[in-house]
């Protein structure tokens, strides 16, 4: 399958579209560690078991 890399011909862009580039995304913060009881497992030994 072959991708689009042009416009088709007669293409008109609309008046809302802006020429300026995209925002960069946000740095996400954890401020958390990973918490067992969130994913339901807890480690028993250095093996991981669910309850």
């Amino acid at each position: 399958m072959k991708r689009a890399t042009q416009r088709p011909e007669g293409f008109v862009k609309p008046a809302h579209w802006s020429n300026e580039p995209l925002p960069q995304p946000q740095e996400v913060q954890v401020d958390e560690e990973l918490s067992p009881t969130r994913y339901g497992d807890w480690v028993l030994k250095g093996i991981a078991v669910d309850f």
